[in-house]
């Protein structure tokens, strides 16, 4: 009898040895959603620095966890992350369902300018016929994803309110999946419109993959703001702190990121100004109520 509690014994700790550290890492992990507007190797490149300090700073392992826009919810659903970084239409649609908290909003940089909010690009190739709002009507439009707040439900609106529903009255409404697509597939001339957020036809100039000057935007606005757009402006994306986030780690992320100096490698590759306190998110009801209310 005594050897058979021995071995079952070590059999235990040999079990404990094997799966142990694997399950106490999974479950002292911090998991940060990231919505991979442009791809998942992306997200990694651009939100990779910040997860490592916030790992610094709070002792505990944490890491990026790309989502696609339709992953998103099932992931808050199923208590998959801790926190979320997404377009503001996520948070305004999906804060009381899912007991959402902002516990910091960024701030975008465009030549060390600070830029709290961001619109969205209506834009043409170069030698596009389409000049004007109205004459996107019967056209193909490409948005990044239905879901996708600065890549297709910013510019949605902007066109109902100008009388044109993009799902009844454009020849095809589609979804490019990212921003990168969207503007790859107007400028090979595979659709006819398409929409991005503002600062992506700036970034990918920078990054040598477009000239801006083979585009048109439509409806452009001529303001101060230091990335082209055709629509309002909105509040930058948020930190979202999930209910699966304990205050105490609520607290400590958000302290991580609002002393940041604005020179630090992880907000340079976010490309990211500062994190600074929550903006007022109640234009993005808006505009999610404007696009629910005409289907």
């Amino acid at each position: 009898m005594k050897k058979k509690i021995t071995i079952f014994f070590l059999i235990s700790v040999l079990i404990g040895c094997i799966f142990g550290p694997t399950g106490v890492q999974a479950q002292s992990e911090i998991k940060i959603g990231v919505l991979a507007k442009r791809g998942a190797e992306k997200a990694y490149e651009q939100w990779g620095p910040t997860a490592k300090l916030i790992s610094e700073k709070l002792s505990r392992p944490a890491a990026i966890v790309p989502l696609k826009f339709v992953e998103i919810e099932p992931a808050l659903a199923n208590r998959k992350i801790h926190f979320l970084i997404a377009n503001s239409g996520f948070y305004a649609s999906m804060q009381e369902k899912h007991n959402l908290k902002v516990i910091a909003t960024m701030v975008n940089r465009r030549q060390n300018v600070a830029l709290e909010k961001f619109g969205g690009v209506i834009f043409v190739r170069k030698d596009s016929k389409i000049k004007q709002l109205k004459d996107i009507r019967g056209k193909q439009f490409m948005c990044v994803k239905y879901s996708s707040f600065g890549g297709g439900q910013m510019a949605w609106r902007l066109l109902l309110e100008n009388g044109i529903n993009p799902k009844t009255d454009c020849s095809r409404f589609l979804e490019g999946g990212t921003h990168d697509n969207v503007v790859m597939a107007v400028k090979q001339g595979k659709v006819d419109v398409g929409t991005v957020r503002s600062d992506t036809l700036e970034r990918m100039q920078a990054e040598g993959k477009i000239q801006m000057s083979d585009f048109n935007v439509i409806n452009k606005i001529d303001d101060s703001f230091a990335f082209v757009h055709s629509t309002e402006l909105y509040p930058e994306w948020p930190f979202v702190a999930c209910q699966t986030a304990d205050r105490d780690m609520q607290q400590k992320v958000r302290k991580t990121l609002m002393l940041m100096k604005n020179d630090h490698e992880a907000l340079r590759a976010a490309k990211v100004y500062k994190w600074t306190y929550s903006g007022d998110y109640a234009a993005v009801a808006e505009c999610l109520k404007v696009i629910e209310n005409a289907k």
